[in-house]
C-alpha cells in the first residue's frame, strides 16, 4: 500500500515537472519569437525609411544652381535651366514658365519677411505666395539714386541674363524693401570695353557690419547704407600675370572675412583692409598641384565647425580648417563636376548642389553622400 502511494506521489512529481519543463519551454520560445517580431519590425522600417530617403531624387539633368529651406521647412531646388523643384511632405513638386516662371533658369531663391518665395531667374524674377507661382512685373525706377538700406530687404541682379533693358540702362540692382521693387544704380561709370564688368553674378550677402555686398563678374561692391567700398581689378592692381576678376561666389566667415571664389584666379580673402590671394599664398594653382586645383571656384560656405568650403569646376571640393587644405574628389563620392552652390541647412548640413552629374550631396564626415 505504502508503495502504490509513494508510487503515485512520484508519478504526480514527475508529471508536475514536465508541465513546467513544457512551459519554461514555450515561454522561452515565445521570448524569441518577440525578439524576432521585434528585429524584422525595426529592420522593416529602416528599409522603408531608406527606400523613402534614396527616392528622393531630382530629376534633373542641367544641375542645381540655388537652394532654400523656407520657414515652412519645405526644401526649394533651383536648376540651371529645368525650372524649380519643390519638395514637400517627402513629394517633388516641379515648376516651369508653364507655370508661372518668368525663365526655367534659377539663379537664387530668397524668403521675404511675408513668407514670399522670390526666385531670381535668368530673365526677371518670380514669386511664389504658398499656392501659385507668378512672374513679378512692377518695377520702380524713379529712384535710381536714392540708395537706403534695410534689415529685411532683397536684392536682384537686372532683368536680363547679360546686360541691362532699356530702363535699367546702366549697372545697378533691384531693391525689394517689402513694399516695392526699385532699380538703384552703382556708383560707377563703365568704360568701353568693360562689357558686363558690374552686372551681378552671385547673390547678395549680409556683412555682420550691416554692409551689403553685391558680386559682379569683374569686381565686388559693398554698401553700408552712407558709402561704396569697390573691389575692382584697379583696387586690387591686378594685371593679365596676376590674373584678373571673374567673380562666381562670395560668402562672409563668422570672423567677418569675405572670400571671393573667382572662375580663373581663385579664391581671394578680404579682411576690410587688404586682400590676399588665398589660391597664390597656398601654391593651389595648377603649375603647383599638377592635377585638382582651386582657380575655378563657383560656391563658397562655411560649416558648424568653422571649416571653409569650396565648390569647383572640374577640381572637386575643398576644405581649409584654418591650418591645413584637403580636396575632395570623385573617389571620395563627389559625382558632380560643377559644384554651383553650397547651402547651409537648419540643421547644420551643408549641401552641395552641383551638375555633371547633377544632384545634391552632402559630407557625412569622411566621403560625401547624394541627399536629393
Amino acid at each position: 500500500m505504502k508503495v502504490c502511494v509513494r508510487f503515485k506521489q512520484y508519478h504526480q512529481a514527475k508529471v508536475l515537472m514536465h508541465h513546467r519543463k513544457n512551459t519554461i519551454r514555450m515561454s522561452v520560445k515565445q521570448k524569441l519569437k518577440n525578439i524576432c517580431f521585434l528585429c524584422c519590425t525595426v529592420l522593416i522600417v529602416l528599409i522603408i525609411s531608406c527606400n523613402k530617403q534614396s527616392a528622393i531624387r531630382l530629376k534633373y539633368t542641367t544641375g542645381v544652381r540655388s537652394i532654400l529651406e523656407d520657414s515652412k521647412g519645405d526644401i526649394w531646388f533651383g536648376s540651371y535651366n529645368e525650372g524649380v523643384c519643390l519638395l514637400h511632405n517627402g513629394k517633388l513638386q516641379y515648376f516651369t514658365t508653364k507655370n508661372g516662371l518668368s525663365d526655367n533658369q534659377i539663379r537664387n531663391i530668397y524668403e521675404d519677411k511675408n513668407g514670399i518665395i522670390w526666385f531670381e531667374c535668368g530673365r526677371g524674377l518670380s514669386t511664389y505666395n504658398g499656392k501659385e507661382m507668378t512672374t513679378y512685373k512692377n518695377r520702380d525706377y524713379s529712384s535710381k539714386h536714392e540708395w537706403t538700406l534695410n534689415e529685411s530687404d532683397l536684392w536682384f541682379k537686372g532683368d536680363k541674363i547679360e546686360g541691362y533693358n532699356k530702363l535699367e540702362a546702366y549697372p545697378g540692382v533691384y531693391q525689394y524693401d517689402g513694399q516695392k521693387l526699385s532699380y538703384h544704380l552703382f556708383p560707377v561709370t563703365p568704360k568701353p570695353g568693360d562689357g558686363f564688368k558690374y552686372y551681378i553674378s552671385t547673390p547678395f550677402v549680409k556683412a555682420k557690419n550691416k554692409t551689403v555686398w553685391f558680386g559682379a563678374y569683374g569686381a565686388v561692391i559693398g554698401y553700408n547704407g552712407s558709402s561704396f567700398k569697390i573691389l575692382d581689378n584697379e583696387y586690387l592692381g591686378l594685371n593679365v600675370e596676376t590674373g584678373y576678376l571673374h567673380v562666381r561666389s562670395i560668402m562672409e566667415d563668422r570672423k567677418g572675412n569675405l572670400w571671393i571664389g573667382n572662375n580663373g584666379m581663385g579664391v581671394l580673402k578680404y579682411d576690410g583692409k587688404k586682400v590676399i590671394n588665398f589660391t597664390a599664398q597656398n601654391k593651389l594653382k595648377k603649375e603647383f598641384t599638377k592635377g585638382n586645383s582651386l582657380e575655378k571656384v563657383f560656391s563658397i560656405g562655411e560649416d558648424t565647425a568653422g571649416n571653409i568650403w569650396f565648390g569647383t569646376v572640374a577640381s572637386g571640393v575643398w576644405r581649409y580648417d584654418g591650418n591645413s587644405i584637403k580636396n575632395f574628389n570623385k573617389d571620395d563620392g563627389v559625382e558632380s563636376k560643377h559644384l554651383w552652390t553650397i547651402y547651409k541647412s537648419k540643421q547644420g548640413e551643408l549641401w552641395f548642389g552641383g551638375a555633371n552629374p547633377s544632384g545634391v550631396y552632402w559630407f557625412n564626415g569622411s566621403s560625401f553622400e547624394r541627399k536629393y
